[in-house]
């Protein structure tokens, strides 16, 4: 099938036997699945290391913690109601989300100085979609900003706030800069699940559930594993100085657990089969297997730079990430999107977009060469270890 659809198997295989031998039997990451495909047809799919802690076997139907792989969703369901008419790119966030309409820009202060801050000029929707909004994560430990986050515990593992309480508290607190200004990777994508939500008058899983994953029969992607699929749910491992250490157990986890709050920004558990399914239906062009979930125009449009100026994110970045790479590397509308190949070192096509979450999961979609690949895992990921970069380099060298 591999080399009908223009992949060498040879290689293909060689860069699963790389992920095995390098990665999981080193113990550099405690399982992984490969899935690349082309026009949506599977070319390879592969499984190694242990789903748990006491050495269960990676299944192939395993569910993971895909983090924020859940961005793309709660931006195709934002962007479905753009194609609705119910809201627009240029719409001030203050419009649905009213406790936002007075914000204001972090000059100085924090702690136990009190902050000074000046007016911010209006958020507006695209800020959120392309995380120029002037939020911030609290795990970015680089401001004082920041470090209120962490104080207040603003979206902490397990927390009990509802969506309005997150509204709340981030409408007490500056933004690191005016909207608009320059990149930062935040909690957009949560607000933006809040915009949806308040929007279709509906909990977020409920709006993913009717706009994505019924018509694309992603049965097994949700925010919390129910009882009868705890047996496929993987462990959550991280990586200290003393080696891998489970951080979230399968059994009887946060996994299991329904949060108060749905993240737009994180969340989701899913596994290789279901977001590929979800790729298909991004590189088919809004439809698959007769459901359309969103028009060809708007996932055109969502896969274009939308970076004030068509800069790049290091241009912009207020902090450092991973995958805005050393370069040539934009943000559209819920994705990240390469513009120059070249400066990214490492292989690819212009136009190629992508995103991966926090327990190592990544995928990317290439319009031009009609593919997409997905590596899932579940360890919080270590800077020096490249598994991105191998895994890109890896795919494309498998092309014929």
């Amino acid at each position: 099938m591999g080399e009908v659809l223009g992949f060498d198997e040879q290689r293909l295989e060689q860069a699963s036997a790389h992920f095995r031998t390098r990665y999981v039997e080193q113990g550099a990451l405690p399982n992984v699945q490969l899935l690349v495909a082309r026009e949506g047809k599977v070319v390879h799919r592969s499984s190694a290391g242990a789903a748990r802690a006491d050495g269960t076997p990676l299944a192939d139907d395993a569910i993971f913690r895909i983090a924020s792989m859940t961005k793309p969703l709660t931006a195709v369901a934002f962007m479905a109601l753009v194609e609705e008419g119910r809201v627009a790119l240029d719409d001030p966030v203050a419009t649905v989300i009213p406790e936002f309409a007075d914000l204001r820009v972090f000059e100085s202060g924090g702690g136990a100085v009190p902050w000074v801050t000046r007016a911010a000029p209006p958020m507006r929707m695209i800020d959120l979609l392309r995380h120029t909004s002037g939020l911030t994560y609290g795990f970015l430990n680089r401001s004082n900003v920041d470090a209120a986050y962490r104080a207040q515990r603003i979206l902490a593992p397990g927390g009990d706030r509802d969506a309005d309480a997150v509204v709340a508290a981030l409408a007490e607190l500056p933004l690191e800069f005016a909207p608009g200004s320059a990149w930062n990777y935040s909690v957009s994508t949560d607000v933006l699940g809040i915009v949806v939500a308040r929007l279709e008058g509906a909990p977020l899983d409920a709006v993913f559930r009717r706009r994505i994953l019924a018509p694309l029969k992603m049965d097994d992607t949700f925010f919390h594993c129910p009882p009868d699929k705890v047996h496929r749910l993987t462990d959550a491992w991280m990586m200290t100085p003393a080696g891998a250490r489970v951080i979230d157990r399968a059994v009887d986890g946060r996994a299991t657990r329904e949060p108060v709050f749905k993240m737009g920004g994180g969340g989701l558990l899913s596994t290789i089969a279901d977001y590929h399914r979800f790729c298909s239906m991004m590189l088919a062009g809004g439809t698959l297997d007769g459901a359309r979930v969103i028009g060809r125009k708007t996932i055109d449009l969502m896969t274009r730079n939308h970076l004030p100026g068509g800069a790049d994110i290091a241009a912009l970045a207020r902090a450092p990430i991973a995958d805005a790479g050393s370069g040539g590397t934009g943000f559209g509308l819920g994705v990240a999107v390469t513009i120059d190949p070249a400066r990214t070192m490492m292989p690819g096509s212009a136009g190629e977009y992508f995103w991966s979450g926090i327990y190592s999961t990544q995928f990317f979609i290439d319009p031009v060469e009609r593919i997409h690949a997905i590596l899932m895992t579940q360890q919080m990921p270590v800077p020096t270890i490249p598994v991105r970069r191998d895994f890109r380099t890896m795919v494309y060298a498998a092309l014929m």
